[in-house]
């Protein structure tokens, strides 16, 4: 999940969610970042990617405190990484602010060659970046480099957009007059990414910052509210009292709907990508498998079959692994609590159910069937290995169902109606639908949500609007 919030003017914050983590470094000339990194980490990361102290300005800054990070799989601290605060978060935004003043005119070209610049390094250094991730997070290495490929693409792909910033010329009913509207950038953008796809946070956001025109503070944090705040009043009311611009990426609640004329293989096959990508720890996974009455046991069979055959719970630096530690125990707790609570209210546990013996950050894949909607699985979102199935019998009901939730980022369904498809498509209360497909998100594509799941989208030809103002020049005769 992540929030993002700006601030108006020369201080247009930008901020979604994250823990102290990742290490990416990107600047060039006329951006500033507020980072944290590692003090040593596990055998094989590049040392240069290790890094403890805060930066700023373009210097790495020591704070006056530190907090450790931990690898989610073994509990041992790879290092302890600068406990950055109030006076360093202002110091972040001054020099953002002094650098956006020259960096404002650099021309699309220039900002252009700078991001494919930092594309190519991510690239250069995908398997150090991957191994930081997988340390950090416990997530399966090849989902690691996976993310690192992802990101990448964001910043390839802003590279190109912003040669592409437009205006419009419009002509008002005076033979005399023309109206022209610019497109310019906003300001200095924090970001505050999620932990659990910080790098594709980063350079999705950072990436449309930049080709926009606007500096960047890049400030990772979960445990140091008072940085958050200092840099933009994090709370949405905080924004809305002075009239700043705010964009949020926050969570979701998505439902999984598979009708009676789905192909019942294709839409397991859905299922397990959707769910269990990084243990199902990430907010457009399916938290809500909606099947109808006609095929509801079929399926329960063959998805229970595919988790036992198909999903390997170890450590990320593992070949075989497909599953790793949740981020931490707090997470596994709420996990616990969701499939103990759907067990108390008449839920069966088809497969998984409990805590992985090998440590007290896994929990096994798990498969409910029987649940119903006063279950907390079905009320709220899991961030967890697990799939509550509930039976349906209308297409209705699926959809009440579905969008009976005050979040609405992503949603899926399985159909062979073209008629249904269209309807359920269209009714979905959410802001991205996949349809006979599990996986959505895409650099082409607007990703974000409706309702309480956030304002804004990143991502697509619309991501570069988050970071650009409007300003209409009226022209008389000349």
């Amino acid at each position: 999940m992540a929030t993002c919030f700006r601030l108006r003017r020369c201080l247009a914050l930008h901020l979604p969610r994250l823990p102290p983590h990742r290490v990416l470094r990107p600047r060039a000339d006329g951006r500033v970042a507020l980072i944290r990194g590692h003090a040593r980490g596990p055998a094989g990361l590049s040392s240069a990617l290790l890094r403890t102290d805060g930066f700023v300005g373009g210097s790495w800054l020591s704070a006056a405190a530190t907090f450790p990070v931990h690898d989610p799989a073994s509990g041992a601290e790879l290092g302890l990484v600068a406990d950055c605060g109030v006076p360093e978060a202002r110091a972040a935004v001054r020099a953002a602010y002094e650098a956006f003043c020259s960096w404002r005119e650099v021309s699309s070209k220039e900002r252009s060659s700078l991001l494919r610049k930092w594309y190519d390094l991510m690239i250069q250094n995908k398997d150090d970046l991957a191994k930081i991730i997988t340390a950090e997070s416990g997530k399966p290495l090849k989902e690691a480099q996976g993310e690192i490929l992802y990101s990448a693409n964001f910043l390839e792909w802003f590279s190109e957009e912003a040669r592409r910033v437009y205006g419009d010329i419009i002509y008002p009913p005076g033979k005399e007059k023309r109206a022209l509207v610019l497109k310019q950038p906003l300001g200095v953008a924090a970001v505050i990414t999620p932990w659990n796809f910080p790098s594709a946070m980063i350079t999705r956001k950072v990436g449309a910052a930049l080709a926009a025109g606007c500096t960047v503070v890049v400030k990772p944090a979960e445990d140091t509210p008072f940085s958050a705040l200092a840099l933009a009043e994090v709370l949405l009311h905080h924004a809305a009292n002075s009239v700043k611009r705010v964009s949020m990426e926050l969570g979701g609640h998505a439902p999984f709907i598979v009708f009676d004329s789905a192909n019942v293989d294709q839409a397991v096959a859905g299922a397990m990508a959707s769910k269990f990508r990084n243990s199902g720890q990430t907010c457009v996974c399916s938290n809500r498998f909606l099947v109808q009455r006609g095929i509801h046991d079929s399926f329960v069979k063959k998805f229970a079959e595919a988790i036992k055959t198909n999903l390997h719970v170890g450590n990320g630096f593992e070949e075989r692994t497909t599953q790793g530690p949740l981020i931490n125990e707090k997470a596994v707790e709420k996990v616990e609590k969701h499939v103990s609570d759907a067990i108390s209210k008449g839920a069966t546990v088809v497969t998984g159910g409990k805590r992985h013996e090998i440590g007290k950050n896994f929990f096994e894949p798990t498969l409910l069937s029987n649940v119903t909607r006063d279950m907390l699985c079905s009320q709220e979102e899991t961030f967890g290995p697990v799939a509550p199935v509930i039976k349906f019998d209308t297409e209705e009901e699926a959809v009440a169902i579905a969008n009976a939730a005050d979040v609405g980022l992503a949603g899926y369904f399985y159909s062979r109606d073209p008629a249904q498809i269209w309807r359920v498509a269209e009714r979905l209360e959410v802001g991205m639908v996949g349809v006979n497909e599990g996986l959505i998100s895409s650099v082409e594509c607007p990703f974000g949500g409706v309702k309480q799941s956030g304002l804004g989208r990143e991502g697509s030809k619309y991501g570069i609007d988050e970071y650009l103002e409007l300003k209409y020049v009226c022209f008389g005769g000349l």
